[in-house]
């Protein structure tokens, strides 16, 4: 599924920027429906322009029916009448998506720890100081098994100079910066596979000031 805002705060109309030859929205659609993973792809949009922009070049589309905070809610209402198992969500500005990384999101649905996960997602590691001190660059903190324990638009976990030893990232001599011995830094990929029944209990939870 691919939730589609035409009115985003920041860039009013972005996925209907044309890029190449297509649309953002069209080339995201189309590049995830070319990695042939999905019994169905489908973008869900409040937005007639961008409904048609879809439908009229052949894809499918549909029109959520009410206004919605978040995408994971406009899925959330798209999918509660299907017969599916797993939903993933795809955003409407990632005309770049590739094969691998959801073929890597969807095999931790598999074996006998698969069947356990009711939610997955992808992050990379930030390497380069500015990444991450950037709040674009949503962080996560993980635990030993890899569960996510947090995110946020701050640096976690925080550069701290202890008494015995510091994991703050140094400044090398020439003005670039080094890498931490001791900490790593995480970043979530904007890509997650959810269990279709969790998508309705996820829709009634109330959003946190961390969300917002």
């Amino acid at each position: 599924m691919i939730p589609a805002r035409y009115a985003a705060t920041r860039f009013p109309a972005k996925l209907m920027q044309v890029l190449g030859k297509k649309t953002v929205i069209r080339h995201t659609y189309d590049n995830t429906l070319a990695t042939g993973l999905f019994d169905e792809v489908m973008v869900v949009t409040d937005s007639e322009i961008i409904y048609r922009e879809i439908t009229d070049h052949g894809g499918k589309a549909k029109m959520s029916i009410q206004s919605h905070e978040s995408g994971s809610d406009r899925i959330a209402e798209a999918v509660a009448n299907m017969d599916v198992e797993i939903v993933v969500n795809v955003q409407g500005d990632e005309p770049f998506v590739q094969k691998e990384p959801l073929e890597k999101l969807l095999a931790i649905f598999h074996g006998e720890e698969g069947r356990t996960v009711q939610v997955g997602s992808l992050v990379q590691v930030l390497k380069e100081q500015r990444f991450i001190e950037d709040p674009n660059y949503v962080k996560v903190a993980l635990d030993k098994k890899n569960n996510a324990l947090f995110f946020s638009r701050s640096v976690i976990p925080y550069h701290y100079c202890g008494k015995y030893q510091c994991v703050r990232v140094a400044t090398h001599p020439n003005g670039r910066f080094q890498q931490p011995t001791r900490s790593r830094y995480w970043s979530g990929v904007r890509l997650y596979a959810v269990i279709r029944c969790r998508f309705s209990i996820f829709s009634f939870l109330p959003s946190s000031r961390q969300t917002r």
